[in-house]
């Protein structure tokens, strides 16, 4: 049995024991039986304050919470999204099968973009960031066909790949950030927006040596999440998308002089059941990480405001004081023609 964690009346974060494939019934009377305090609260609804110049290395999106307390989408988002009922009223019941887990996602990246947006790990709150190399703001290319990101990118909260674990399949360690998802769902979405969504399967990317896990996935909420159960629905209804994928994955450094990137697996698609073990694995590693139980050395920030008895959690007053020592939101700085020039590699 895995642990799974679940939030207390106080708001913090506590340790049931449960199943990822468990219903969502299931995980209800698990945390119940651990305590009459304990109770499910509903993600769905974050908040996000843009700071700084938007296409600037100042530009920076943090999160509160329902609330309207500072948090980071690293650690305070829960991994699996479930709901609760305020002021006695029940809370509307997902479309979704009882069986189907579903699990939070952070969007960093809408489709079709091309500035490269990314939690911070290392900074305070984690805020959303665009990652900066030798002194530029990074934009992925356009590798003909394909204008920018194919799908809305984006990290599942509360993972991290360790840097100091070795993978049995591929032996490559973690990239020191949280696991990555592909959302191939029709809605292009925003940067900081918090969705909810089913796991179709992963592709195990290896980019310079370090393993980078890619979850395929698709908003809950999506037309098509119905009739997408698998790898293999994705296939049969959108034939080219995962070869696209793959493609991309595999190229899209190049025209930054780097070389193509390689795949375990021989590039193939891993199932819904394996993506989830990975998901698994990557939460646990997580959970060591913020409960300082690890010797894994990582420049990650890991402070965080719910997270009941970690040594890095902070209080309300110390989230604020990190916005707000950043700089003030302010008209958005012009981007470069550059970042629409067609590459063919």
């Amino acid at each position: 049995m895995s642990p799974l964690l679940l939030r207390c009346s106080s708001g913090c974060l506590v340790t049931v024991l449960g199943s990822f494939s468990a219903s969502r019934n299931k995980l209800v009377t698990q945390a119940a039986a651990a305590s009459h305090l304990y109770y499910l609260r509903k993600t769905m609804h974050y908040l996000t304050e843009e700071r700084g110049h938007p296409h600037s290395p100042d530009y920076r999106i943090y999160f509160k919470n329902s609330e309207g307390k500072y948090i980071s989408p690293f650690h305070d988002i829960p991994l699996i999204a479930e709901t609760e009922q305020y002021n006695d009223v029940p809370a509307k019941k997902p479309k979704k099968n009882e069986s189907e887990v579903i699990f939070n996602m952070v969007v960093e990246v809408p489709r079709w973009s091309n500035a490269k947006m990314e939690i911070a790990t290392k900074e305070p709150l984690n805020p959303i960031k665009q990652d900066v190399k030798k002194g530029k703001l990074r934009y992925v290319a356009n590798i003909f066909p394909h204008k920018g990101y194919i799908w809305n990118y984006g990290a599942i909260p509360q993972t991290w790949e360790d840097p100091n674990h070795t993978d049995k399949d591929t032996k490559c360690c973690g990239d020191n950030d949280p696991i990555d998802v592909c959302e191939i769902g029709t809605q292009v979405c925003s940067p900081g927006q918090v969705i909810q969504v089913k796991v179709l399967g992963i592709l195990a990317m290896i980019d310079e040596g370090e393993m980078d896990w890619k979850v395929i996935a698709i908003n809950a909420e999506d037309p098509d999440a119905k009739s997408l159960n698998s790898i293999e629905d994705v296939r049969k209804s959108r034939p080219g998308h995962l070869e696209a994928t793959v493609e991309w994955f595999r190229k899209y450094k190049v025209p930054d002089g780097k070389p193509e990137n390689q795949f375990g697996f021989n590039g193939q698609f891993k199932d819904k059941d394996f993506a989830v073990e990975i998901i698994k694995s990557t939460h646990e590693h997580w959970r060591a990480l913020v409960w300082k139980q690890t010797n894994s050395k990582t420049d990650a920030c890991v402070k965080n405001i719910s997270c009941c008895e970690s040594p890095f959690k902070c209080s309300a007053d110390e989230t604020k004081d990190v916005v707000q020592s950043a700089p003030a939101y302010g008209s958005a700085h012009p981007v470069s023609p550059e970042v629409d020039k067609w590459h063919f590699v």
